[in-house]
């Protein structure tokens, strides 16, 4: 049986989406109207590779449909 140091609670089209939004936020930082607020990109960037959300966590909520996700 293998640990898990951080249970994932995202799903994969979640994740999908999160790194999506993330990389597209981050572009407006870089290659947009360069305004600092791109940089909240990396919040969404995160939790996707990662494949858990801190706040999902705080409120129960989980979009995996199992434990194994």
């Amino acid at each position: 049986m293998q640990s898990k140091v951080v249970p994932r609670n995202e799903h994969a089209i979640d994740r999908i989406l999160r790194i999506v939004v993330g990389l597209g936020l981050l572009a407006v930082a870089f290659v947009g109207p360069k305004t600092p607020w791109g940089f909240l990109g990396i919040l969404p960037l995160l939790t996707g590779v990662a494949g858990f959300c801190p706040g999902y966590k705080l409120f129960g909520v989980s979009t995996c449909p199992d434990d194994n996700c």
